[in-house]
């Protein structure tokens, strides 16, 4: 017996968004951008049997679901990658919380003051956070934001409940030993640690080699795709033959492939969407999941 159902609806909120100050909030315009709340929803259903006529007077019913946004905390935010995610964020929708400041400029990054930010303003709501914090300078310096920072970072995203962090690290390109000793891979790599131990099944590392792009310095613009676009196109090219060199130490130096920072901006919603995404990615990893995002 043929049965036919119509549903409307209206809905309203039960909770509303904490406001923020002193921060960057980035939203889409056509799409609501209040993360985890519960809405309520009238629903009035009829239901008709073949041969029975449709009964249109049948109560509204009252449902309350947990309607899922994302609310995405970019710390570095008006930086070079930081910028892009942002972009990349809402045109997809995903509201964007940024967090930066000019405290750490001389270190060639926009990292925001972690070591004293109220977190309590930030992270409350947000479904995950994204770092870019990253820099160099001297080698305390260079430990101190590149990894002291993002530790700071991620037990404060633990501690305010956000379910995922992902951090912008750096490839390794093959170094040997004791150039790798250096603060600025440990600093990251000492961040790597602190994201995979406090999110073993959602903490996200990205591991780019040279990422390019149009990079704003001041008022000016260095154009670092005319470098990066086509040595990308032919490393990629030429990988196969280049292979059997990987085992070289440092080789990566010039055999790793760049990596578009509006690609970079991708994968990181691939990972911010997709909760089987998480651990270490490399660069062709980082290059698949921008292209899963692009579809």
């Amino acid at each position: 017996m043929a049965t036919s159902f119509s549903c409307y609806g209206a809905v309203s909120t039960l909770r509303t968004p904490i406001p923020l100050s002193r921060l960057s909030t980035f939203r889409s315009p056509s799409v609501s951008t209040i993360p985890n709340r519960f809405y309520k929803f009238r629903v009035k259903c009829s239901r008709a049997e073949a041969g029975v006529v449709d009964d249109s007077r049948s109560a509204p019913i009252d449902v309350v679901a947990d309607v899922k946004s994302e609310r995405v905390v970019v710390l570095g935010g008006s930086g070079f990658v930081g910028s892009a995610i942002c972009k990349a964020a809402v045109s997809k929708g995903i509201e964007v919380i940024s967090l930066s400041s000019n405290k750490f400029q001389s270190l060639d990054c926009n990292a925001g003051d972690v070591f004293y930010v109220n977190w309590d303003e930030v992270l409350t709501g947000a479904t995950a956070v994204v770092s870019t914090i990253g820099g160099v300078g001297s080698e305390e310096q260079m430990l101190r934001i590149n990894g002291e920072a993002n530790v700071v970072a991620v037990n404060a995203a633990k501690e305010y409940g956000v379910p995922k962090f992902i951090l912008i690290s750096v490839h390794d390109y093959n170094l040997p030993s004791f150039l790798l000793s250096s603060a600025y891979f440990t600093g990251k790599r000492k961040a790597e640690s602190e994201v995979l131990s406090k999110y073993p099944n959602s903490g996200v590392v990205l591991r780019p080699a040279f990422i390019y792009g149009k990079r704003k310095v001041g008022d000016f613009e260095i154009p670092l795709d005319l470098i990066g676009e086509p040595a990308e196109r032919i490393l990629r090219a030429i990988e196969n033959f280049t292979k059997p060199l990987s085992s070289i130490p440092a080789s990566d130096l010039l055999l790793a492939p760049p990596v578009s920072v509006d690609d970079l901006a991708l994968a990181v919603l691939n990972a911010v969407v997709d909760d089987d995404f998480f651990g270490i990615f490399t660069i062709e990893q980082i290059k698949e999941a921008a292209a899963k995002v692009k579809v």
